[in-house]
């Protein structure tokens, strides 16, 4: 029996059909209802597979008592702002409220090298945000969150934190609605799918709580962040067009805080790597990594060093979990 099977609750059975996904719904929707009543529920929607999953259990069961507040960090992947206004506000009708927080959350990480302490510190941030959007709005006595099992199994080993695996301060007033907390990574997928989400959701790559600020290494500034952005942008456009984005579980750049000597126009450079990292997954316990075709690794260093400002070489990371873990922070 393997890890995921030793460490789960012991009443909870593994989701591998539509059927078993279809009993965990009908399960969670009469919990939530009996959970929820008449009250309303702020829920912290990134547009990642759990939190849609997450949104798309609650309308089910309560409807418009659902309040999604998307905040923008400034750490969110390139035109991801704008995609989760347009599918969620426009497209799926939901209850959305959207802040802006980027220089809150920018100014907040200033200084911060340590890993731990930039997660503790966005964690902080979203507890912040969402209990002054809860004072905005009346009887709200539920906060919902994205939690899954192997942020908990991270957080309680030490291995690393989970802003939403931690619980919630004493002083706060919501109560926590977790429906999938007892799932894995694919199993949420299955459940996505039962509901009705669409394939571009559910399918959608994961994406850590603390952002792009997990793979801007180290100190975080808004030039070395804009360099993650755009070449994780060009790494998801290059798989798309090569087959692989639905082909590879997930697939990210991250740029650390130094730099080397390079060559540009005839000119010495000092600029930063970036370093590519695909790995393949089925429960985000373990995970291998993709044999990216060598040419598409050729081309993505062309474009990468060219188009992206302060970027002088392209690194691959061939570390598997374990010993690594799948994020670098």
């Amino acid at each position: 029996m393997d890890v995921t099977e030793i460490r789960r609750p012991d009443d909870m059975v593994r989701i591998t059909t539509p059927e078993l996904a279809a009993s965990f719904i009908e399960d969670q929707v009469a919990l939530i209802k009996d959970q929820i009543q008449d009250k309303k529920v702020l829920l912290a929607l990134s547009g990642g597979v759990d939190s849609s999953v997450v949104a798309a259990l609650l309308i089910k069961a309560i409807g418009k008592q659902l309040i999604c507040v998307h905040v923008n960090h400034g750490l969110l992947r390139k035109g991801e702002p704008e995609q989760v206004v347009e599918v969620f506000r426009n497209q799926m009708d939901a209850n959305l409220v959207y802040v802006d927080a980027t220089d809150r959350f920018l100014d907040k990480l200033k200084g911060i090298c340590d890993p731990e302490e930039k997660r503790k510190i966005i964690g902080h941030e979203f507890i912040e945000v969402f209990k002054e959007e809860a004072q905005k709005l009346t009887d709200v006595d539920f906060l919902a969150q994205g939690t899954i099992w192997p942020d908990i199994l991270e957080s309680e080993d030490g291995i690393k934190a989970h802003h939403n695996a931690g619980g919630l301060p004493e002083e706060m007033n919501f109560q926590l609605v977790e429906p999938v907390r007892t799932l894995f990574k694919d199993e949420v997928r299955m459940v996505g799918r039962e509901l009705g989400l669409p394939d571009t959701m559910v399918d959608r790559q994961p994406f850590p709580g603390p952002g792009l600020g997990v793979r801007c290494l180290g100190e975080i500034c808004r030039d070395r962040l804009e360099a993650v952005r755009e070449s994780d942008a060009i790494l998801r456009e290059e798989f798309a067009k090569n087959g692989l984005a639905g082909k590879v579980w997930q697939y990210f750049t991250v740029v650390p805080d130094y730099r080397s000597t390079g060559v540009k126009d005839g000119k010495r450079t000092w600029d930063w790597p970036v370093i590519i990292r695909a790995v393949n997954t089925e429960d985000a316990m373990t995970a291998t990594v993709e044999a990216v075709p060598h040419d598409l690794m050729m081309h993505l260093t062309d474009r990468i060093t060219h188009e992206v400002p302060g970027v002088n070489r392209v690194l691959y990371d061939f570390t598997p979990k374990p010993t690594g873990t799948i994020e670098w922070e």
